[in-house]
């Protein structure tokens, strides 16, 4: 006679009555949701240790104002995916997700964008990059602490603002007069290094499309020439602020200090 396996009749059993009991709470739930309202709306911004560039008001405020009905209406006629691609499309908004319960509760989940730059062209327009590469506008509510560049800058926010600043680099027409990617790809070093961020504050775009760099102390400017070879002209002013100005009291002695050329600083007196 075959040996019946009671173990496996056992499993599938479980099984059965699992999935009987899912397809019941399934049915009950949509049968619940059909006839719910939305009866709160739970907002919640996170990142606001950095910025402060929109909170839950705003949010609230931002779906009214497009006339998107989601607090007393009912569940089923609450389109998620929509609601979720217009606060996606704020100009302060990272991310967002939105979900729903048979409660009748919406929660909205916010990332804020998080600027690493600001860029202020020669046309007198300003703007940020974000540290996803992305522009992105000034805000009337808040501003910013963080790096600004300036000098030959030509780019427009109206005509990149929808491009990475990758893709800004690579397009055959901006590349040509692009220092973006230049401008982004220093602040990440900076603003990565606890040292410099906390000792630059400016980054300055030549006519030559080289970089001059600000610091937050003393009364001289860094040229670093070609943006490239960041670790070792980086190493060479760490150092050299350690153990040349620190030492000799020269923090105001030098107009320039030029790290742009291999293995060498070449100062500038007053």
């Amino acid at each position: 006679m075959k040996k019946i396996n009671l173990r496996k009749i056992f499993i599938i059993v479980l099984w059965i009555i699992g999935l009987s009991g899912l397809f019941a709470s399934l049915a009950i739930t949509n049968g619940k949701g059909k006839n719910v309202t939305v009866e709160n709306l739970l907002v919640t911004v996170n990142n606001t240790e950095i910025n402060t560039f929109i909170d839950e008001e705003d949010v609230k405020e931002f779906f009214k104002e497009r006339n998107d009905s989601i607090l007393h209406t009912s569940l089923k006629n609450i389109d998620v995916n929509s609601l979720e691609k217009a606060l996606n499309s704020h100009p302060a908004v990272e991310n967002a997700d939105i979900a729903v319960d048979v409660n009748g509760d919406v929660t909205i989940d916010v990332r804020q964008r998080t600027p690493l730059v600001r860029v202020m062209n020669l046309d007198g327009e300003s703007y940020y990059i974000d540290n996803q590469s992305k522009l992105m506008p000034l805000s009337d509510k808040y501003t910013a602490r963080v790096l600004i560049a300036t000098g030959n800058i030509n780019e427009a926010f109206a005509t990149r603002y929808q491009f990475p600043v990758s893709a800004i680099a690579k397009n055959e027409l901006f590349s040509k007069v692009s220092v973006l990617d230049d401008i982004y790809n220093i602040s990440v070093f900076i603003t990565k290094d606890s040292v410099l961020a906390s000792l630059i504050h400016q980054i300055n775009i030549t006519n030559d499309q080289e970089l001059e760099l600000y610091p937050s102390i003393g009364n001289h400017k860094i040229i670093f020439g070609e943006a490239k070879d960041f670790q070792e002209k980086f190493d060479k002013l760490k150092l050299f602020y350690t153990e040349g100005l620190n030492k000799t009291d020269g923090w105001n002695k030098y107009s320039t200090i030029n790290i742009k050329y291999k293995n060498q600083v070449v100062c500038t007196k007053k």
